[in-house]
């Protein structure tokens, strides 16, 4: 093997790493930052105290990642988990102390056919593991959203319900 690149990405000791789509790589460092790299360019990331605000950012830190390539999973040391948006890392689900102390290591369930039937009906399924000794299972539900078909409708719609309740409202106006 030869080293293709090198870049600073944290300051201080980075505690995990996974490799994303489109060549993305995530990282996750001692400086309380979750990072999204392009290279050696920085394609987004999250800061501890602007994620979870309210929380002090030097008593907590993300632990482990992993990118399943439309998902990304976070553990923290303090045993929280987190599945973020992985192109924009927009957290869609979040449980405080999910665990007891820190998880260890996060791991997106594959998409075979047993996977699959572990999901039910669900978007996605993360694995955690944690020094507690304890092993969870953190299922996203689907989410709902309208066929572009409708949303032209109901925009449509709106839009003669208005031009109606004007003509009624202002006889003449057209």
């Amino acid at each position: 093997m030869k080293k293709m690149l090198e870049f600073k990405a944290h300051d201080g000791e980075i505690e995990d790493i996974a490799l994303g789509p489109d060549n993305k790589v995530v990282t996750v460092g001692r400086d309380f930052q979750c990072c999204v790299w392009q290279q050696d360019q920085l394609v987004t990331g999250l800061r501890w105290h602007e994620n979870l605000p309210g929380i002090p950012d030097k008593a907590y830190r993300y632990q482990a990642c992993r990118d399943s390539g439309t998902f990304l999973g976070l553990g923290t040391v303090t045993g929280s988990v987190a599945i973020h948006i992985a192109f924009s890392l927009q957290r869609l689900y979040y449980v405080k102390e999910a665990h007891g102390i820190v998880v260890t290591d996060v791991a997106f369930v594959p998409e075979s056919q047993p996977g699959r039937e572990l999901l039910g009906g669900h978007e996605a399924a993360l694995l955690s593991v944690a020094v507690d000794s304890r092993c969870k299972l953190h299922l996203l539900p689907t989410r709902c959203s309208l066929p572009v078909w409708l949303l032209l409708l109901l925009c449509a719609g709106l839009i003669v319900a208005t031009i109606l309740l004007l003509q009624l409202a202002f006889p003449g106006f057209l």
